[in-house]
């Protein structure tokens, strides 16, 4: 990404045309803000200052709650020595009699910083405690952005030496957290149970699985009968069967920990990755190339499969991460997309997809977790997937901003440079760029969000753009505010590279890209005149960057 400010001054080249029209009056049900979930490998780094940091602005995002979810939330270690795709909080320990010993006081500072941030916690219950697993040493590891994603599958992903200890712990952690926060608060949390269970993170067999899933649950419900519960975030959309004979087991399997029928299913969870290349032939000097298919191949298999069974298509789904790539500690050339434009825009056209994917399948999406947060004590712009970097907010976290902003109903818009639906699951963005929209309206306000995609990071023509905002239920003198992310606005990145790039900014510069790191508008609000009931605006719109119309009627006082 270091060279895109080469391409600002190349000469214009001729602009796409593109006309957008929304119609207020064709709704399309609620908005859905499903941009508000997040999510690190490292728990520990909630109460670090940077990690405090961010969460605040995780937060406050909109007005909409945030939800976090983390690994490591039962790992072993002292709570301090956080490294790469590891942390830790020593919940559960025993003496030498093998009675259990609990401790909470490092998952509470975690809770603690959550909900002082405005943050509520999507609780995963994992991994295993050294102490209770059945094959643990080794167990700590040492994982480096280039090392083979293997190494870290240690003794925390093997099954319990015994299933109902696993369930004590489980209720007494669950039982703990009702007493701490009370009843109100904790029914307001996502519960689920381990991590991608179809891969190495889970190092016993499938019925294995089941029963640890099933004793947790059931350790959950003794404690807290009204709390939701799900999962069973697979790898890769449905993974086959796996999806399905997991909620198969659910419906109608016998309950491992109580010997009755079925297992509690609140929601369903699973994940969907993209699958990002590098470029570089002797024609080019290398570039990225982003693969949207993936992710949203991913996100289409799973919604086939919840909507096959009629227990679960209404019931709400968080694909619990959802991202471009599938290891946010790894730096590599084709994970070069994380600091600039190409990162959001990629956010903007997969999210809207994967709500377009859930009208298709009458299915009741809800949220598209980003796993990224932020390392502490790390370079500036260092290259991981994290949404800020040493407290300055990166580009991608705009494109949340955006996303959460809108309120309101979903009514129907119409770019006529957005690639079909089927084209984009099926074949990426490869040729003509997806310049798409989507809208909302919230009484006498609309919003419209834009984006510029497409899978390449190379220069395009910009966008010509002329949107029509019709159905308002109101005439005469209206508000536009217009937020824009692009390599002049809202972007800390692209400030960090004209100041020369310092790994040791001044205290007047690190201001400077806190502020250029903050959703921005594209100059100050202008008036519109509504005829009609039809706003009308007109923009330009670079490759990868975004843009949200914020249109209100105006008072007439």
């Amino acid at each position: 990404m270091l060279w895109n400010l080469a391409f600002l001054a190349l000469p214009a080249v001729t602009a796409r045309q593109v006309s957008i029209q929304v119609d207020v009056g064709q709704s399309m049900g609620p908005y859905v803000p499903t941009a508000r979930f997040f999510g690190a490998d490292e728990p520990d780094y909630a109460f670090y200052p940077d990690g405090s940091a961010t969460l605040n602005d995780l937060g406050h995002l909109g007005p909409h709650q945030t939800y976090f979810r983390t690994h490591n939330l039962l790992t072993t270690g002292n709570g301090l020595e956080t490294t790469l795709k590891f942390g830790s909080t020593n919940i559960y320990t025993e003496d030498a009699e093998g009675n259990p010993i609990y401790n909470y006081t490092v998952v509470d500072r975690i809770f603690d910083s959550y909900l002082k941030n405005n943050v509520k916690p999507y609780v995963q219950a994992g991994f295993m405690p050294e102490a209770l697993a059945i094959n643990p040493l080794p167990y700590f590891f040492n994982f480096t952005p280039t090392s083979a994603y293997n190494d870290i599958y240690t003794g925390w992903s093997h099954p319990p030496k015994s299933y109902e200890k696993w369930g004590e712990l489980i209720y007494q952690w669950a039982k703990h957290c009702l007493e701490r926060y009370g009843l109100e608060e904790v029914n307001s949390w996502y519960w689920e149970i381990w991590n991608e269970p179809n891969i190495p993170y889970w190092n016993g067999t499938i019925p294995q699985f089941y029963k640890l899933h099933d004793y947790a649950v059931n350790g959950i419900r003794r404690a807290i009968p009204t709390a939701r519960v799900g999962g069973a975030e697979v790898a890769g959309g449905p993974s086959g069967d796996y999806l399905g004979n997991f909620i198969e087991h659910c419906l109608d399997g016998t309950n491992y920990a109580t010997g009755e029928k079925g297992t509690p299913l609140d929601f369903v969870s699973f994940h969907a990755k993209g699958a990002p290349n590098y470029i570089n032939t002797s024609s080019t000097s290398g570039y990225v190339q982003m693969g949207i298919a993936a992710q949203l191949q991913n996100v289409n298999d799973a919604f086939k499969v919840i909507a096959s069974y009629p227990q679960t298509k209404s019931k709400p789904i968080v694909v619990g991460e959802q991202d471009p790539d599938g290891c946010a500690a790894c730096i590599t050339p084709q994970y070069g997309y994380r600091n600039g434009l190409l990162y959001p825009s990629f956010i903007a056209a997969g999210f809207t997809r994967t709500m377009d994917l859930s009208k298709k399948y009458g299915v009741n999406h809800q949220g598209s977790l980003t796993w990224a947060f932020e390392y502490d004590h790390d370079e500036y712009f260092s290259g991981f997937r994290v949404v800020t970097t040493n407290r300055i907010d990166k580009p991608v976290l705009n494109a949340h901003r955006m996303l959460v902003k809108m309120t309101g109903t979903r009514v129907k818009a119409i770019s006529s440079g957005q690639q079909p639906l089927e084209d984009v699951v099926t074949n990426g963005v490869r040729n003509a760029t997806d310049v798409g929209a989507i809208s909302s309206v919230d009484g006498d306000k609309a919003y419209v969000f834009i984006w510029h995609y497409h899978d390449d990071d190379l220069p395009k023509p910009d966008a010509e753009i002329d949107v029509a905002v019709e159905g308002l239920s109101w005439n005469g003198n209206a508000r536009l505010t217009h937020y824009r992310l692009d390599n002049e606005h809202s972007n800390s990145y692209t400030k960090w590279m004209s100041m020369g790039s310092p790994q040791n900014p001044t205290a007047e510069q690190h201001a400077e890209l806190r502020a250029a790191g903050l959703l921005a508008t594209l100059g100050k609000p202008t008036a519109l005149n509504v005829e009609g009931g039809c706003a009308k605006v007109s923009l330009s719109l670079p490759i990868h960057a975004l843009s949200l119309l914020v249109i209100e009627k105006e008072d007439s006082n």
